[in-house]
């Protein structure tokens, strides 16, 4: 259960200060130590350009998680996705209920604004308890000589259905446009 006196801010796109900058971007360096390559320039520039929702308590941030806009095509048909990118919740406030509780708003806020809501993930289960649903078709990046397979992400990708999604078949494939860093 997620600790008392907690809140969500909501901050658009550009509106982050340079402190709120530096203290969001040394959870996430924290928060995905172990995840490999860890979390890159590119991976916060993919988090930047979203609407960014900061869980914090006391004046501490505790979870962070960022949904910028994407055009994901299904079907020959663009979508207007809002993408999560960068959830992240710090290690020592980890189980808590503070990532979830994020989501939560992060979802709203997609439900709101968006056709449709996608994320690359490796912990489907966390999102699925949330709403989200697997894509079970095949993925590729757009690029100027076409679309190229991702099959590393096939399997990882999901998404929020919203009030405007029109009809669409999971097992469809999927394509992202091309971006710097992890295309999804």
């Amino acid at each position: 259960m997620a600790a008392q006196n907690v809140a969500i801010r909501q901050v658009a796109n550009g509106k982050l200060t340079e402190t709120e900058i530096s203290v969001i971007r040394d959870l996430l360096r924290v928060a995905f130590a172990d995840d490999g390559e860890g979390f890159t320039d590119d991976d916060w520039e993919h988090a930047a350009v979203g609407t960014h929702f900061l869980l914090e308590q006391a004046g501490s941030l505790l979870a962070y998680a960022s949904v910028a806009l994407r055009a994901l095509e299904v079907h020959e048909r663009m979508l207007r996705v809002g993408y999560v990118e960068a959830v992240a919740t710090r290690p020592d406030v980890q189980g808590r209920g503070h990532g979830s509780s994020v989501v939560r708003e992060v979802n709203k806020h997609i439900r709101s604004s968006y056709e449709l809501g996608a994320l690359s993930t490796g912990l489907p289960g966390f999102y699925r308890r949330l709403g989200w649903e697997l894509w079970l078709g095949s993925t590729a990046v757009r690029t100027e000589r076409g679309p190229v397979p991702t099959p590393e992400d096939d399997g990882g990708i999901m998404v929020l259905l919203t009030p405007t999604t029109p009809e669409l078949d999971l097992h469809a494939p999927i394509s992202c446009e091309w971006r710097p860093g992890d295309v999804w």
